[in-house]
């Protein structure tokens, strides 16, 4: 626009310069009014000073209207479309003052044709800054929606990477039941098989095939849970375990000479996904601790669920404890519970924090009549 406008005034320009102003004067006074446009995106404040300076030279020589003074209306619009409305009305104000001035300096002919001029040159300058502002409010509206539509995209892109991770939190709790659990049975069924492999070959031979079994299963478990961990895969058809598989649970864990018992007391119906995955892991843990710490004095094991306004579970046992057990709730410190019992008291710390989250209660110690027991109640209602 620059450039058209200087071509276009420079062999023109000769018929405004009065007597004794040179030829590249003029020419000077046009690159003052035409090069500061080039930089009126990125410096919209210094290109109109810049043209307002050529201008003011321009009538302190007394030079005529110049094809060139075209700059100044444009560099109005330039402020407009890039400044704030303060700034770019002072700038109208000021183009508008110049060029009053300028009309009615070089003004031809009678008192209303110089105040038309004015009239019509202000107009000009006006309508400049109005195009300008215009197109200013539209290019922030814009920037705004592109800025909100990045906002938006970051956000989206940030819970998925949230909703991975507990996805991902979630199945690396489920890997460890899976593994803690499938391995105790592996290592007492083997225990029992060496033991009972002269002795007993018939309950040697089924205590292995139960624990081919209890392998192949956990195998395939710890499958379908790593499959859902690789980065191709869009999130997790893992199947959970409910209350419908407690029986097969109870019956994984039945020992020789250990009798598990489960019953159900209270109208027993479906409960919210999250709810029985928590009483089953529950009841899974509580039946591993029972192998681990129950010592072989145990003989029963019994695994009631209740139901009523809340699930109450409760798993108890008549084995002993090479230490004795202090009873523990949902307010017991972690290290309390650690020494509950032996080994490493990570079993009852997964138990209550499941709890925990569900709001429930939960109570693990010895029992008067011996044996250990956990007592643990969950609320039923909706799944959050």
């Amino acid at each position: 626009m620059a450039a058209a406008v200087f071509v276009y005034n420079l062999p023109v320009q000769g018929a405004y310069l009065p007597d004794g102003v040179p030829f590249a004067t003029g020419v000077l006074i046009a690159v003052g009014l035409c090069a500061p446009y080039v930089v009126h995106r990125d410096h919209p404040r210094g290109s109109f000073l810049g043209v307002v300076a050529a201008a003011l030279v321009q009538l302190s020589l007394n030079v005529g209207p110049l094809p060139a003074d075209v700059m100044l209306v444009l560099s109005v619009f330039g402020v407009a479309a890039h400044c704030g409305r303060r700034t770019s009305l002072a700038a109208t104000v000021v183009a508008i003052v110049i060029t009053c001035v300028a009309t009615t300096r070089w003004g031809i002919g009678t008192t209303g044709s110089t105040v038309i001029g004015m009239v019509t040159v202000g107009a000009i300058m006006v309508a400049a800054w109005t195009w300008g502002s215009v197109i200013g409010r539209r290019r922030v509206y814009v920037d705004g929606l592109e800025s909100r539509a990045a906002e938006l995209e970051w956000d989206r892109d940030e819970q998925a990477r949230i909703a991975t991770q507990v996805e991902r939190a979630r199945i690396a709790r489920e890997i460890h039941d899976i593994v803690s659990h499938s391995l105790s049975v592996v290592v007492v069924l083997a225990d029992g098989a060496s033991h009972a492999v002269r002795t007993d070959p018939a309950a040697a031979e089924r205590a292995l095939r139960d624990l081919g079994k209890t392998g192949r299963d956990a195998l395939a478990d710890m499958r379908r849970m790593l499959g859902v961990l690789r980065d191709d895969e869009p999130g997790s058809d893992v199947p959970q375990p409910n209350l419908a598989r407690l029986s097969e649970l109870v019956d994984s864990v039945s020992l020789p000479g250990v009798a598990v018992h489960l019953a159900t007391a209270g109208a027993v119906r479906t409960l919210p996904a999250g709810t029985e995955l928590a009483a089953y892991r529950i009841v899974q843990e509580a039946l591993t601790n029972v192998r681990k710490h129950a010592g072989p004095a145990v003989t029963r094991v019994d695994v009631v669920l209740r139901f009523d306004d809340e699930l109450e579970i409760r798993v108890t046992d008549d084995g002993g404890r090479v230490a004795a057990a202090s009873e523990v709730d949902e307010n017991t410190s972690a290290a309390s519970i650690s020494g509950a019992a032996t080994g490493t008291g990570h079993g009852l710390l997964g138990m209550r924090e499941r709890v925990r989250v569900h709001g429930g209660t939960m109570r693990a110690g010895t029992r008067d009549v011996g044996g250990f027991e956990v007592v643990v109640s969950l609320p039923i209602g909706d799944e959050r």
